[in-house]
């Protein structure tokens, strides 16, 4: 059960990391602006079709064929992420409580301000590198046969994309 509980910790993390890093670049005064379009689509996660999320894998054990050392090997790999993970969430909320502190004041040091978003932003790097390490050392250990099986499920289940007038329905022949 806290296997269970440590794998949709993880994967909920990821999902989260991912989208965190898709926010918008800010816009450049003077600088051609893209079409304001209510909800612009997500930009997709370039890494996303390339790597497993460990609940997935897991999920799949059976399916896949792991042997005990594939499962043993995951299993371990996942509740040391899942501890480091914790640390650094506890970490980040701190930094993000002072960096609050500091621009609330109607006056903003931006020296300070910006050093302490340094510190929020070194952080959530780690997060990232600590989510890709783990999706790597994952992948790393399936056999290319367990790989493409994945691949295959995941194109299977697979969310139609949304309509937008980037991504249009296929006309009617």
């Amino acid at each position: 059960m806290k296997a269970m509980i440590a794998i949709a910790f993880i994967s909920a993390l990821m999902i989260a990391t991912v989208v965190v890093g898709q926010q918008p670049a800010p816009q450049v005064p003077g600088a051609p602006q893209a079409p304001n379009h209510p909800h612009p689509p997500p930009n997709p996660d370039p890494l996303a079709h390339l790597l497993f999320p460990p609940d997935m894998i897991l999920n799949h054990a059976r399916q896949l064929n792991l042997t005990e050392e594939q499962k043993q090997f995951m299993r371990g790999e996942i509740q040391k992420s899942t501890a480091t993970f914790q640390d650094l969430q506890w970490k980040l909320q701190d930094q993000m409580e002072l960096l609050h502190e500091t621009m609330k004041s109607p006056s903003v040091n931006e020296q300070q301000a910006l050093a302490q978003l340094d510190k929020v932003l070194d952080i959530e790097r780690e997060v990232k590198r600590l989510h890709i390490g783990l999706a790597v050392r994952l992948k790393n250990r399936l056999t290319p046969e367990q790989q493409d099986q994945l691949h295959k499920w995941r194109m299977e289940h697979q969310p139609p994309r949304p309509r937008t007038p980037e991504n249009p329905p296929n006309p009617k022949p």
